[in-house]
């Protein structure tokens, strides 16, 4: 029995097939199985069902598997401790909303870059709910997302939250939220479904919310005159900086966003916890709130 056939039986226990695994392996479905098949061999036992087509784990199996996560962390953890940031090399999957790489993305990648400089980040801007399933399918290694992730194989870390706002053309009166379409949050968001609701309860179901997938084409609608904003309060925004859109205060504000950075809770002990760390103390440090 070695590492690497413990790793592969993880692998295919978590993902349910040979296939998934092999692609997140990136090693061929042949040698996935041999590789199980070997651990089998070697303790005599069955360690998954195959008759249903798929990949179920069998008692054996599932007896194995607490060990085998305690042989996975314990690796972890070797390899973190013993091989130094600087020639650490790794691929790093973060996928980010666009909140996020707004404000303090650069700062984060700039500083992650020099604490483990070989370490390559491959970063895709996508609304929380599609990063939460790129999280659990295993394309993503860590996302900050509109957050917690509420699954058992999860981590969480809470990040600062951030304060929300109301937008409109600069140099024109704060519009009527009861007649001027409201845009912010793509329709499966936390605050579309918070504004939708409140404005209704205000004034009714004539109210118009219309979402978008994109904060920069948010922001340029507004800017253009189209209707009104409910966004995050970002001074680094081009159309804030440029002086085409501006806060207005319609007497009360959508909750600021809970932000959190996710992971595999099998990353635990891996240089994507550190990876974590940075990320809060860049967002801590960082001030993306516009002024008053």
């Amino acid at each position: 029995m070695n590492f690497d056939q413990v790793k592969t039986f993880l692998t295919v226990a978590r993902l349910g097939a040979v296939r998934r695994a092999a692609s997140a392996l990136n090693l061929s479905q042949p040698a996935v199985s041999n590789r199980i098949l070997a651990l089998e061999k070697d303790l005599n036992v069955t360690l998954f069902d195959r008759s249903g087509g798929g990949m179920q784990l069998s008692r054996a199996g599932i007896l194995l598997v607490p060990h085998a996560e305690v042989l996975e962390q314990t690796m972890n953890r070797i390899r973190s401790e013993l091989i130094s940031s600087e020639l650490f090399e790794s691929v790093l999957r973060l996928g980010v909303i666009e909140t996020a790489a707004e404000s303090w993305l650069a700062e984060f990648l700039t500083r992650f870059h020099r604490l483990y400089p070989r370490v390559l980040v491959e970063v895709s801007v996508d609304i929380s709910v599609n990063l939460r399933e790129q999280i659990l399918e295993r394309s993503l290694d860590l996302a900050v997302l509109m957050g917690p992730i509420s699954d058992y194989t999860v981590s969480n870390v809470a990040l600062p939250s951030v304060e929300m706002g109301w937008f409109k053309q600069a140099g024109t009166d704060d519009p009527d939220l009861a007649k001027t379409p409201v845009i912010t949050f793509h329709r499966k968001s936390r605050p579309f479904q918070e504004i939708h609701a409140h404005l209704t309860r205000l004034y009714g179901s004539g109210v118009r919310v219309f979402p978008s997938s994109a904060l920069s084409t948010g922001f340029e609608l507004v800017g253009a005159g189209i209707g009104a904003g409910a966004f995050p309060r970002l001074t680094s925004h081009r159309s804030m900086e440029s002086g085409r859109v501006t806060l207005f205060d319609p007497g009360w504000t959508p909750n600021s966003l809970t932000l959190s950075a996710s992971y595999l809770r099998e990353y635990e002990g891996t240089f994507i916890e550190k990876a974590v760390q940075c990320l809060n103390e860049v967002a801590c440090t960082s001030d993306g709130s516009a002024p008053d």
